[in-house]
C-alpha cells in the first residue's frame, strides 16, 4: 500500500494535465499512487493522461458531476492512508511529497499538513499573504487564525489523514461553488493544522478575472449553519465574514443587487478594515475599475492589503 494517493479530478484541462501530471512523477519521494478522475472531459485531457506509462497511475472515467464529486469518488478508490488532492492546472515542486513526509513525521498525531503556495497570473508569480508568523519552523496552527488573508489550506498544497472524512464527511455535492472552504471550515472545527512556509506547490490562476458576470453568486454558501460556532469563537466570525466580504463585492461588481444586498447584511463590520468597508459602499462602476487594477497589480507581484 502507498503512502499517498494522489487524486486529480480533470474536466477540460487538457492544456494544463500534461505538465501537472508530470510535476507528480517528478517527485522525490515516490511511494504513491496517482488517481484521476476523469469527470465528463470532452477534450483531449484524458487521452494526455493515458498516454502516461507509469503503473502508479489509475484513470477513472465517469459522467460529468462537478469537482466535488470527482474529487469524492478519488477518495473512495484510494488505497493509502494519507490523501493529496491536485487540481489539474496546478503544479508540485519535486520536493512536495517528501517535504510532507518530514512533517507527517515529526507530528505523527496530527491528521491535517498544509504548505504555503505559489500563485501564477498571468505568468507572474508571487508568494501567497498568510496571517501567520513566518518562520523556517513548522507551525500547528488553529485553522481560522491562520486565516484571515490566504487560506491556511489550499487544496493543492495540503495532505490529509483518509481518516478524517469519515469523522467530517467528504466535500459537500450539494454547493455548486465554495466547496473547498465549506470542508475546510468543517476540518478546522475539529483539527489543528501543521503549516510549512516551504513553497512547494503552485496555483496557476487562469481565471483572473472578477469583473465577469457570468457566475450566479445566489449559489454561493452564506455559511449560516456555522452560526452556533462563529456566535461564540470570534476568529470563526472573522474568517465567515471575510469570505462573505468577497463575494459581496464580487456580487455587486457582477450587478447582481439582491445578492450583494444579501451577504452585505450578514456581514459584522467590526471584522473589516476600514478599506474593505469603504469597498462595499462605492459605486459598481468604481469598484469595477479599482479590481481591474488590483488584478493588474497582482500580476506584478504588487498586493492590496484591502482584498481578502
Amino acid at each position: 500500500m502507498p503512502l499517498f494517493s494522489v487524486i486529480i479530478p480533470l474536466y477540460n484541462k487538457e492544456n494544463w494535465i500534461g505538465n501537472t501530471l508530470q510535476s507528480v512523477l517528478s517527485q522525490t519521494f515516490s511511494d504513491f499512487e496517482v488517481i484521476i478522475v476523469n469527470d465528463g472531459s470532452t477534450d483531449n485531457g484524458a487521452s494526455i493522461a493515458e498516454s502516461f506509462q507509469d503503473e502508479r497511475i489509475y484513470l477513472f472515467s465517469k459522467e460529468n458531476g462537478g469537482v466535488s464529486a470527482a474529487r469524492n469518488f478519488g477518495i473512495e478508490k484510494a488505497t493509502s492512508n494519507y490523501i493529496a488532492f491536485l487540481d489539474a492546472d496546478d503544479f508540485w515542486y519535486p520536493n512536495f511529497l517528501k517535504n510532507m513526509v518530514s512533517m507527517i513525521n515529526q507530528f505523527p498525531e496530527e491528521k491535517v499538513f498544509s504548505s504555503a503556495i505559489e500563485i501564477e497570473i498571468k505568468g507572474k508569480f508571487f508568494e501567497a499573504d498568510y496571517s501567520i508568523p513566518k518562520t523556517d519552523k513548522l507551525q500547528v496552527i488553529d485553522f481560522f487564525k491562520g486565516s484571515s488573508n490566504q487560506t491556511a489550506i489550499f487544496t493543492s498544497s495540503a495532505i490529509f489523514k483518509k481518516s478524517i472524512f469519515d469523522e467530517i464527511g467528504n466535500f459537500d455535492t450539494t454547493l455548486k461553488t465554495g466547496e473547498d472552504i465549506d470542508l475546510w471550515i468543517r476540518i478546522g472545527l475539529k483539527f489543528m493544522i501543521v503549516f510549512s512556509w516551504k513553497i512547494e506547490a503552485r496555483y496557476c490562476d487562469v481565471s483572473n478575472s472578477l469583473s465577469k458576470n457570468n457566475i450566479d453568486y445566489s449559489e454561493k454558501p452564506d455559511f449560516l449553519n456555522y452560526s452556533e460556532f462563529e456566535s461564540s469563537n470570534k476568529y470563526i466570525r472573522k474568517y465567515l465574514d471575510l469570505n462573505r466580504f468577497s463575494i459581496a463585492v464580487r456580487a455587486k461588481i457582477a450587478n447582481q443587487k439582491t445578492q450583494f444586498i444579501r451577504f452585505k447584511n450578514l456581514i459584522n463590520f467590526d471584522n473589516l478594515n476600514w478599506k474593505q468597508r469603504l469597498l462595499l459602499q462605492l459605486p459598481r462602476n468604481l469598484l469595477r475599475i479599482i479590481y481591474r487594477v488590483k488584478s493588474f497589480l497582482h500580476g506584478k507581484n504588487i498586493r492590496l492589503s484591502a482584498f481578502k
